[in-house]
């Protein structure tokens, strides 16, 4: 009886932070990508001198970069947090820093206004919502892992990303009314506000839900409080820097959603490009896109406890890299139901086979002990890479230019084909029982023994 209350206590427990992680994850990355959104759709015009269309485009791009310049310094500090002070307040502190700094974007001054200041203000401010958002996956990634079932990690961690492609939709989705609606400048005076100060409800919300999620085990017994080490980043990099560098790779995944989000909106609205997408149109398509990718996601995530993590992360890297090509040719001919259905395929579908699975294969790699600052440092420092890759795409396939398509298309697959390699480099983690990973000697179960317990789990579940 007893241990059935047990068995019971820790479903409800998995459940519960598996529930916090996703919403968690999805309010937070509403607040990120909705300034993604702004950057590509209307910051140029407003923050920005109008003189050169062509240096406004540019210089936006490269304010979204700037969230990603902080992100690693965010690592080092939250991740410390979240190794000594405990996941779940890790996460709070994120969410109220994300949440302040967003709301504060929709009150900012135009450069017409203000000059110089306004982009510099806007700069400040992206730069704190980088720093907030860096300990947001490593936070919920461990937690839920951390709770979940020896043979379910990777169907329940993959929800962290399910929410994180939610918060895209509900970033893309919020503009769309105000883009179709709204005159042009109504929306370019105000209107492009609202989503930034509806942040208020998004930072109430979260933390209702968050404060009720307990403490993964690794922090709620006095035995392992006492485990706790007094620099986890220290012994990050004494221990596992081998795995912090193929972590940093893989994050170099994080090129297929530039090119969806970021650059290929750039390209398909901007004016200077002249490939003429209406704003409120284009918009759909990461909407779509992501409708897709959150359907796909546990799918994927289950398939990884299956078959393992490494292989669907190389054929996700390989296949959505050469699917680049693609989307940017669709946007090139002007064909709207082209990049509809190659957005789907490349960023809604194969994509996921690294999306989906790198929120339980990262942070197991690495012992409790360091968990969260491993992940977070190596994964904030490649994704800090591609982030400033708009930029450069810009720079190299300026409005004007001719093969576009193969030039940004050309980069991305190079960069999927190097997260590919680093995934092959490491270690299968899938059937590591949670007391050994991250270790060096690290053996997985039996393969008979490790289905056996992966059943059981399933069924508790249900």
């Amino acid at each position: 009886m007893a241990h059935a209350q047990s068995e019971s206590h820790g479903s409800q427990q998995t459940k519960k932070a598996t529930a916090s992680g996703w919403v968690g994850s999805a309010l937070e990355y509403y607040d990120f990508f909705i300034y993604a959104q702004a950057a590509a759709l209307i910051f140029p015009q407003i923050f920005f001198p109008n003189t050169d269309p062509k240096v406004a485009i540019v210089a936006s791009l490269a304010t979204y970069g700037v969230g990603y310049v902080a992100r690693p310094i965010g690592a080092f500090f939250l991740g410390h947090w979240g190794d000594t002070r405990g996941r779940k307040n890790v996460l709070l502190l994120c969410m109220f820093l994300m949440g302040i700094a967003t709301m504060a974007v929709g009150l900012l001054p135009t450069y017409n206004q203000v000059g110089l200041w306004a982009p510099a203000m806007l700069v400040v401010l992206r730069l704190i919502q980088g720093f907030a958002v860096a300990g947001e996956i490593s936070g919920a990634s461990s937690m839920i892992l951390e709770h979940a079932p020896f043979g379910r990690r990777g169907y329940y961690a993959s929800f962290t990303l399910q929410g994180v492609q939610a918060g895209q939709i509900f970033a893309a989705a919020i503009f769309l009314p105000l883009a179709y609606f709204m005159p042009d400048e109504a929306f370019n005076s105000w209107g492009w506000r609202i989503p930034f100060l509806l942040s208020a409800v998004v930072l109430i919300a979260g933390y209702i839900i968050r404060r009720e999620v307990n403490e993964t085990p690794a922090f709620e017994t006095e035995e392992a409080k006492a485990a706790i080490p007094k620099s986890p980043v220290l012994e990050a990099f004494k221990h596992s820097w081998k795995n912090m560098g193929l972590v940093m790779c893989m994050a170099l995944m994080n090129v297929i959603p530039v090119v969806a989000t970021i650059f290929g909106a750039a390209y398909a609205v901007q004016p200077a490009y002249g490939v003429g997408f209406a704003k409120s149109v284009y918009l759909w398509i990461p909407v779509v896109g992501n409708i897709v990718a959150v359907c796909v996601i546990p799918f994927v995530g289950n398939l990884s406890d299956k078959f393992g993590r490494r292989p669907l992360i190389i054929g996700g890297a390989l296949s959505s890299g050469i699917l680049s090509f693609f989307y940017l040719y669709a946007i090139s001919i002007h064909s709207v139901p082209l990049a509809f259905g190659m957005s789907i395929l490349m960023w809604g579908v194969f994509y996921q086979g690294y999306n989906a699975v790198f929120p339980s294969f990262y942070p197991e790699l690495f012992q409790t002990r360091y968990r969260v600052s491993a992940m977070a440092i190596s994964q904030n420092v490649g994704t800090l890479i591609t982030a400033l890759l708009p930029a450069l795409f810009a720079a190299m396939a300026p409005p004007g230019s001719t093969n576009i398509p193969m030039v940004v298309g050309s980069l991305a697959l190079g960069v999927c084909c190097i997260a590919a390699l680093a995934a092959f480099c490491a270690k299968e983690t899938f059937r590591i029982p949670m007391s050994d990973l991250g270790k060096p000697d690290a053996k997985s179960v039996d393969k008979q023994e490790y289905e056996r317990n992966r059943q059981q789990a399933v069924s508790s579940a249900h």
